[in-house]
């Protein structure tokens, strides 16, 4: 039996390899076309974008769609955020305003008794800052203040925000700070409210650690730490910063003074406090015990014993 030689024939690939030829040949062309730099080609380029691209958008419209969906849900994400950022400012604005009651309710008692005197002797003199050091295990500045102000060794130093560290370095006309940072630094300081004793010791970082606590339990992240005045060094009540925990997971003190921008510094003037070596005006005179003397004897029995013995 003769077998039909047309359907041995495989028409499919012909046709399939004479389309993709077509194709390819088309894409080319209009690669070329494009490249032409010419303005009947431009022109023509113009005129087939004009007649083609609008009949797609219907094409165009899911994504269109999902552009749009997209900046919604990202206006929403930084809706979120800002909800967030005002819920945490209003929660410190409530503790802020906690704060302003506690003060409020402390400044009307002070007022309240009349006759407390403040230290007249507590001014200050403000200087600029000149230069830093720049020395990693030193940290000090200098001002342009020194024994021609009465600036004398010793004194604190404040930015105004809080406690920066004390003259260490007096000239005539300029004098150094030594920062509270600095390695050699150390100042006693109390911990509200808790009230504990402490000495701030400084590492070289921007916040140092806090040692020598009676009650390290009793102190917590966020307390007031402000100087303690022992020794004579600092005056007492002068805000040095805020207790937080370090990655190391000791106590620290976030500083309340801006160390990024020290440019003015005020430094206070405090006279050593007054010594009575006196005591006895403060301990009362010790009093001898009494002397026990013997009871005088009636007057009538020196006579009687002369009688007998007449």
């Amino acid at each position: 039996m003769a077998r039909d030689r047309n359907a041995d024939i495989d028409y499919v690939a012909r046709v399939r390899r004479i389309l993709i030829a077509v194709l390819v040949v088309a894409l080319a062309g209009i690669f070329l076309v494009w490249r032409i730099d010419s303005p009947r080609v431009e022109r023509l380029r113009a005129a087939l974008i004009d007649r083609v691209v609008p009949s797609f958008d219907w094409a165009l419209v899911p994504v269109t769609k999902v552009a749009g969906m997209i900046e919604g849900f990202q206006s929403y994400a930084r809706i979120y955020e800002q909800n967030q950022e005002l819920r945490r400012e209003l929660q410190t604005m409530k503790a802020w305003k906690e704060a302003a009651v506690q003060l409020e309710q402390q400044n009307a008692k002070l007022l309240a008794q009349n006759k407390v005197r403040l230290d007249p002797k507590l001014t200050s003199v403000s200087g600029v800052v000149l230069a830093d050091s720049g020395s990693p295990f030193r940290q000090s500045v200098l001002l342009n203040v020194g024994s021609r102000d009465g600036v004398m060794d010793g004194w604190a130093t404040t930015d105004g925000l809080g406690l920066v560290g004390r003259i260490a370095g007096v000239g005539k006309t300029t004098s150094r700070v030594l920062l509270l940072t600095d390695a050699s630094s150390r100042v006693p300081v109390t911990i509200q409210p808790s009230g504990q004793k402490a000495l701030l010791v400084g590492d070289n970082t921007p916040a140092p650690p806090i040692d020598f606590i009676d009650a390290p339990e009793q102190v917590r992240p966020g307390d007031r730490v402000v100087s303690a005045g022992d020794g004579g060094v600092f005056p007492a009540g002068i805000l040095v910063g805020q207790v937080a925990l370090g990655a190391d997971r000791r106590l620290r003190v976030r500083l309340a003074a801006d160390y990024e921008r020290l440019d003015f510094l005020r430094v206070l003037r405090s006279q050593p406090a007054e010594r009575i070596n006196d005591t006895g005006a403060l301990i009362a005179p010790i009093v001898p015990p009494a002397v026990m003397l013997p009871p005088p004897e009636p007057a009538g029995t020196d006579d009687l014993a002369e009688g007998a013995d007449g």
